[in-house]
């Protein structure tokens, strides 16, 4: 037997061995997956599993419309819902990479009449939720078409929980009202600029700003179960509350593989950029929150992930990202109850037991 024949044949065993392994908790994702499911009555789930920016898995259960009995794929394409908040910090630090604005600038620089009370707050304050800025208001109207300039004029009515800085509260009108600051900087609405700046040359097909108008192939319908535990369509909202910057995406798994392994690199951000939307932030009294632009951040076990998830319209979505490790779960559900944190964490743990939480 030649050297060259037994290193040949050492390469297919080896091979041979990942095959099986990952076959093997491939069928434990699959079982996993599809117990959870029944337990939380979700129709349907897309699962992308990356790995050094290369998917190792990616695979639908159920269905992506119950109606119609279509079954879920990788391609099809889910709401990302506040997972996108992400995307709006990456068109913010593009901007201050092109010299358009800096992070510590104050938002009244950029929005005429600001009130008082608002001052102080800067973008980023608007980027780690510590602006003070509440989230909407239990009046506000989803049904009701909005402008800019209108959100603008509501976001102003409302007044400030806390002095900015002060704390950390989740604020979708923060992340509203930075997708208006994109606008007025870069002069493009902020679709349009995250499609030219990041989708486009992520090569990121599916990603784009929701619009329920268009013709949109693979496009999964949302959503929620009522009182009687039946399971019902989506609540609708007006089309312009499907275009705001704290999360109106769509994508599939395909597209956060290529949003992943762009993270590795600086193809889109250098990378003082990158690390300051994983830095946590520091609030007035010098402690620190675990968050940073439109990304929360933790460790399990010593090791340290980043992630975020989203919940908008009958959709979940989740990424999350252990980047010492280079491993990456991505996980939509079309189901407004759906713990989609608990799905991707699971099914991280399958590959890694130091991963459970």
């Amino acid at each position: 037997m030649t050297k060259h024949f037994k290193t040949t044949l050492s390469l297919i065993l080896l091979l041979a061995i990942n095959c099986m392994a990952q076959n093997g908790v491939t069928t434990k994702v699959d079982e996993y997956m599809q117990n959870e499911m029944k337990a939380q009555q979700i129709p349907g789930v897309s699962l992308a599993v990356i790995k050094d920016g290369q998917i190792v898995l990616a695979k639908g259960y159920g269905f992506a419309n119950v109606e119609h009995q279509v079954p879920v794929k990788p391609e099809t394409i889910f709401q990302s819902g506040s997972m996108g908040k992400q995307f709006t910090a990456t068109a913010v630090m593009l901007l201050m990479e092109d010299g358009k604005l800096a992070i510590d600038d104050k938002i009244s620089k950029y929005f005429p009449g600001t009130p008082e009370s608002w001052q102080n707050i800067t973008i980023r304050h608007l980027l780690t939720h510590t602006s003070g800025m509440t989230d909407y208001p239990p009046d506000f109207d989803f049904r009701r078409d909005y402008t800019e300039d209108e959100l603008y004029e509501r976001a102003k009515a409302i007044t400030l929980a806390f002095q900015p800085g002060d704390k950390w509260s989740y604020s979708n009108l923060g992340y509203v009202m930075l997708g208006i600051l994109i606008h007025k900087v870069s002069g493009k609405f902020y679709g349009d600029f995250l499609q030219e700046r990041v989708f486009k040359p992520l090569d990121m097909s599916t990603a784009r700003v929701i619009s329920e108008a268009d013709i949109i192939p693979n496009r999964a319908a949302g959503y929620r179960v009522d009182r009687n535990q039946q399971l019902k369509n989506q609540n609708w909202v007006s089309p312009s509350l499907n275009t705001t910057a704290d999360g109106a995406l769509y994508m599939n798994v395909y597209d956060m593989a290529k949003w992943d392994a762009a993270l590795y690199t600086e193809k889109l951000l250098k990378r003082s950029s990158l690390d300051q939307m994983w830095t946590p932030v520091k609030l007035n009294n010098g402690k620190t929150h675990p968050y940073g632009f439109g990304w929360a951040l933790g460790e399990v076990k010593g090791h340290r992930y980043v992630q975020h998830g989203g919940a908008w319209q009958g959709f979940k979505a989740q990424i999350m990202r252990y980047v010492d490790d280079k491993f990456t779960v991505v996980v939509f559900a079309n189901q407004a109850r759906a713990n989609q944190a608990k799905l991707a964490q699971g099914v991280a743990a399958l590959y890694n037991s130091e991963y459970a939480q």
